[in-house]
């Protein structure tokens, strides 16, 4: 596998629709840069969020997710409690060609600000907005701005396509629109 640089994602994104809205240009004047960066993207995260709350005693439970977990919040700016997490969703659709898979990892401006992003691999052949876990793992209210970078996704193409890809297997989170909750 090999890691593929910005003309190769460019050339994706524009003419397979790997990715929409795509920004060929890294947009970092006075914002939390996004845009194609040297071998990889960094996404947008949305102006939704689901921010999880223990105001209804639940518990999280990924084989049986209650809702009540969380609280549904819109804005250009999310506060994350202290030590507590949400769930948000990038601005961007992808559709992962065949032969590759991506890593998806939390820039540096928020991790040095004890916010960390988790995101899982996004498979051959899924496609859909992302589902971004954000933890704030400080004990101070964390701030997240929406639409501008959260995260960098690298890109990684196989010597050959995979046997079986997450279309293929009909992955549960395939095709998502919005912030997916936790599924079995």
């Amino acid at each position: 596998m090999g890691v593929k640089p910005d003309t190769w994602i460019e050339e994706m994104a524009t003419q397979h629709r790997m990715i929409e809205p795509f920004e060929p240009g890294q947009v970092n004047d006075g914002v939390i840069s996004y845009g194609i960066s040297s071998y990889g993207y960094d996404l947008r995260v949305s102006d939704e969020y689901k921010i999880f709350t223990n105001v209804n005693n639940s518990i999280v439970d990924p084989k049986d997710f209650d809702n009540n977990s969380f609280i549904d919040f819109k804005g250009p700016v999310c506060i994350i409690p202290p030590n507590s997490f949400a769930l948000a969703r990038s601005v961007e659709y992808f559709r992962i060609p065949r032969e590759v898979m991506t890593l998806c990892v939390g820039k540096s401006t928020y991790a040095r600000c004890g916010i960390i992003v988790n995101v899982t691999p996004f498979e051959p052949e899924w496609e859909g907005h992302v589902t971004l876990e954000i933890s704030n793992t400080t004990p101070l209210p964390a701030k997240i701005y929406s639409f501008e970078g959260l995260c960098q996704v690298i890109f990684f193409e196989g010597s050959g396509v995979c046997a079986v890809s997450y279309k293929d297997r009909k992955g549960k989170y395939q095709k998502q629109v919005g912030i997916a909750p936790a599924r079995v």
